[in-house]
């Protein structure tokens, strides 16, 4: 079977979604990526430039995943492409191109608000990689739950043995969203942890400016050598050799690929006790932590963000740091869990024998969908539309214009 990937393909957490999708699914079909337009390409990049690959034509419209419709549907129609899977797919008009094509059309759940659940049912199959996801849309007659894994031979320990004997070193990946991530909340808990441990972040912002209240702590911390910050881009399988025992009291995630690939590196986890993040927590190996209070996001996601409760957090990290003898021991037991339920190849052989098997669902049952996406004007889609389809003066506007017209359309 011919599968086609849509998606952002440069160096990102959602372009590892993809190609863990794309390295599952090559095992027994034919699979393409179409590398769509907005953020950025990696064009000459030899870890991502492949023959597989069709650079989507990018477009001078500042709309989220937008794409060129004449150019989308050539790509598949050339490559005989018969199932689209759509990662992060938040302008709707390309779900609708791909089936005119007579492509079976599914999407990687991540993203999606009060709003577009509905939508969702303009696609012929949803993939969901965490039981909250799946419970938004068992509805689908076609959704399937897939735990969420990563690749055990990529992410897989250097050593089994403490990194540093005799005191315990948390590890913490902040990359492009300290806050999201909650970097801060980490940073400040550290700051009560005794026994002599060490904090180790790796983080592709400047903390010291992401977090201006916490400079003088971060270079505190930095001074008695308790803290060190790795601020750089790292490409996979990243710095999880440098520590014994992950930290990650995120806000809000759709999956949580750190926690998997931490866990598979031999890191037992501190997260907290909401999902998704606690999908991953075996009290074996990890720990959860309270939280303090949820609030919703100012985009209107659909699930709540939430903030670890600092103490509680400060309590989880101490419990380690007071135990160094045990970290070989916890190192062993992570990995052994991971090998056990995060093999992203065990966990997908059933997605890869049946997707031949999902069924173009029936117009009457997409109707309502499409007529939502068609005949929306939210963000100026129509307008993109119209501009992606052919060469139009609207693709000649400059961005301060779209701002204007978004703006417009969405009032």
């Amino acid at each position: 079977m011919n599968i086609g990937i849509v998606t952002t393909w440069f160096e990102r957490g959602a372009a590892y979604v993809s190609r863990q999708y794309m390295d599952s699914l090559a095992r027994e079909h034919d699979v393409f990526i179409y590398a769509r337009a907005g953020e950025a390409y990696a064009k000459g990049d030899p870890v991502w430039d492949k023959d597989y690959v069709t650079w989507g034509r990018r477009l001078n419209i500042p709309i989220s995943t937008v794409m060129d419709k004449k150019d989308f549907q050539r790509w598949i129609t050339l490559n005989h492409i018969e199932a689209v899977l759509f990662n992060e797919q938040q302008w709707w008009r390309p779900v609708l191109w791909a089936s005119e094509t007579g492509a079976l059309t599914g999407a990687y759940v991540d993203y999606y608000t009060e709003e577009t659940i509905p939508l969702f049912a303009a696609y012929d199959f949803l993939l969901c990689n965490t039981r909250r996801h799946y419970s938004a849309f068992d509805w689908h007659p076609q959704a399937v739950y897939i735990p969420w894994g990563t690749d055990l031979e990529l992410f897989s320990p250097r050593s089994l043995s403490p990194v540093e004997p005799g005191r315990v070193v948390f590890f913490h990946s902040a990359g492009m969203n300290p806050e999201r991530k909650g970097t801060d909340l980490v940073i400040r808990a550290f700051a009560g942890v005794k026994d002599g441990a060490k904090l180790v972040i790796h983080s592709q912002k400047d903390l010291k400016k992401f977090f201006p209240k916490l400079k003088d702590l971060i270079a505190g911390l930095e001074k008695q050598g308790r803290l060190v910050c790795h601020e750089e881009t790292v490409t996979a399988p990243g710095l999880y050799h440098l520590g014994d025992v992950y930290v990650y009291p995120s806000r809000l995630e759709g999956i949580g690929l750190t926690m998997a690939e931490a866990l598979a590196c031999g890191l037992p986890l501190i997260t907290v006790d909401f999902p998704p993040m606690n999908e991953f927590v075996d009290s074996s190996v990890s720990r959860a932590v309270k939280i303090e209070r949820t609030f919703a996001r100012a985009d209107g996601y659909y699930w709540p963000q939430c903030i670890a409760d600092l103490g509680s957090l400060t309590e989880a990290m101490n419990h380690y740091a007071a135990r160094p003898g045990t970290a070989g021991k916890l190192k062993k037991a992570a990995r052994k869990y991971a090998e056990k339920n995060l093999d992203w190849m065990k966990n997908t052989t059933e997605m890869v024998k049946s997707i031949r098997d999902y069924k173009k669902l029936s117009q009457d049952y997409k109707r309502e969908a499409a007529w939502k996406i068609l005949h929306s004007t939210h963000h100026g889609m129509g307008l993109a539309e119209k501009a992606s389809q052919k060469n139009t003066f609207l693709l000649k506007l400059p961005n301060w214009v779209w701002k204007i017209l978004k703006a417009f359309f969405k009032s």
